[in-house]
């Protein structure tokens, strides 16, 4: 498996599914990679991504802050639908625990 992506991700809510990371790295796009959280949602049988921004930050519309994915989830993913939600982890920069190997 190929994962391609600058940054990691942690799982932070399932609902009716398990995360599958490989999947989850085969649908992210470089675009999806500004966001802070990410939804992936079940509809259809496929898996649709949907980013989204910490509600701290500014200049960024409502709908595309943190607190709009209860209601994206029941607006626009198919009714009782299995979904995750993961956060991007960012590296510290110059940080000795992402640049030095520990022993």
């Amino acid at each position: 498996m190929m994962i391609v992506s600058r940054y990691r991700y942690q799982v932070v809510k399932t609902h009716l599914v398990e995360f599958d990371e490989e999947l989850f790295y085969q649908k992210l796009t470089e675009i999806l990679e500004k966001y802070d959280v990410i939804v992936g949602d079940f509809s259809g049988g496929q898996l649709r991504l949907k980013g989204f921004y910490y509600n701290e930050r500014k200049n960024v519309p409502l709908d595309l802050k943190c607190v709009t994915i209860p209601e994206y989830i029941a607006e626009y993913c198919a009714y009782g639908c299995s979904y995750y939600v993961v956060e991007k982890i960012v590296p510290k920069q110059h940080s000795e625990e992402w640049t030095t190997s520990k022993k």
